[in-house]
């Protein structure tokens, strides 16, 4: 019989970094909703660069991106249930973050089509998250092979 510890104690690398970062997303998306971590709370728009709230003073949120990050995480932590999910849920969410970077730099921070809305603090976290969930997919997905071998310096 498999106790959930056990299963936990069995997880990939892959699985627990995407576990760790589901995580991380759903108490940003929550944060995002406080007043107090979220200042100018009262200017929270759904979708708009006129949301004057920033999530620690820094980082331009609206209840859409709030949302995002509580979608992001709820995927994080049901996609880190089998390895192949949790490499797809780090690739994938890596290449959108890069993409989000590239589209924040490209949109004026001003301009209706900043809708999410990003400001350049939000842009540069973007291109961070985006290099380091695809260096954890790559980078964890090498230490084992589909039937569960390791490979690599550590098999030796």
């Amino acid at each position: 019989m498999t106790t959930p510890a056990s299963r936990r104690a069995a997880r990939a690398p892959v699985q627990q970094a995407a576990v760790l970062l589901g995580l991380v997303f759903l108490v940003i998306g929550v944060l995002g909703f406080l007043p107090g971590v979220t200042t100018d709370y009262g200017s929270l728009e759904f979708a708009s660069h006129e949301s004057g709230a920033e999530l620690f003073g820094l980082f331009q949120v609206s209840i859409l991106h709030n949302l995002v990050h509580l979608g992001y995480g709820l995927a994080g932590l049901i996609l880190a249930g089998t390895a192949a999910g949790a490499y797809s849920y780090l690739l994938v969410g890596g290449a959108v973050y890069l993409v989000l970077w590239v589209y924040g730099l490209s949109v004026g921070h001003d301009s209706d089509a900043n809708f999410v809305p990003l400001n350049t603090a939000d842009d540069w976290l973007h291109c961070v998250l985006g290099v380091a969930m695809i260096g954890l997919a790559l980078a964890l997905s090498r230490r084992e092979t589909p039937s569960g071998a390791r490979q690599g310096p550590e098999a030796r």
